[in-house]
């Protein structure tokens, strides 16, 4: 079973999608990760996340980084959703994406395109999301739990952009597949997210 995992950031897709995994005892992706690491080495090599030769030129990235800590961090995610407007960069992660995907016994992944371009014949397709300013609270909890102390509207203003930066993009924009099932967190907690979840996956499959 392929469990497609989609959404905007901090909406909690990649919290559902290691509790789906952990329950159905399938391994996760998240697919994230990828580009983050793309926008960090970029920034490690002094390029531009813009420039689309700069960019997939990052591919290379050794898979040492995808440990590093630092590509939760904001400023790398803002790079992850530059460098990802790329279609060479898309394309260059696409065949490690689709491979862990088709894997024996299933899969679950989180990202932006993963119901729309990456397993498009996923069974089941979640889009989680929630509202940008409960989004960017959640994030600003988080980095204040790190040590970071960064203004709330910066997070909001952050979001908003990464937010119309992925559904803007001509390729593989951030949206919906057509039989998914969006999940709006807003007013959730995080158990009542993982549980709604979980039941929204077994009624999919039917197995309800």
């Amino acid at each position: 079973m392929i469990i497609a995992v989609d959404g905007p950031t901090a909406s909690g897709k990649g919290t559902i999608a290691k509790a789906l995994a952990a329950h159905f005892g399938l391994p996760h992706l998240d697919t994230g990760l990828l580009y983050r690491a793309v926008g960090r080495q970029v920034q490690l090599n002094g390029g531009d996340p813009d420039d689309p030769d700069a960019a997939l030129a990052a591919c290379a990235f050794p898979d040492a980084l995808l440990d590093d800590d630092i590509l939760r961090s904001e400023e790398v995610g803002g790079f992850a959703s530059r460098v990802s407007v790329h279609p060479a960069v898309r394309h260059a992660l696409y065949e490690r994406q689709r491979a862990f995907a088709l894997q024996e016994g299933g899969a679950v992944l989180d990202g932006r395109d993963i119901g729309t371009v990456i397993a498009p014949e996923a069974p089941v397709k979640l889009f989680v999301t929630a509202s940008v300013s409960e989004r960017a609270r959640r994030r600003w909890l988080e980095m204040q739990g790190r040590g970071i102390d960064v203004p709330l509207a910066a997070i909001e203003r952050d979001i908003a952009a990464r937010d119309a930066r992925d559904m803007g993009r001509k390729d593989a924009p951030l949206k919906p597949a057509d039989d998914a099932l969006v999940l709006d967190t807003t007013h959730f907690g995080r158990e009542a997210a993982i549980e709604a979840a979980i039941e929204a996956v077994l009624a999919k499959a039917g197995r309800a």
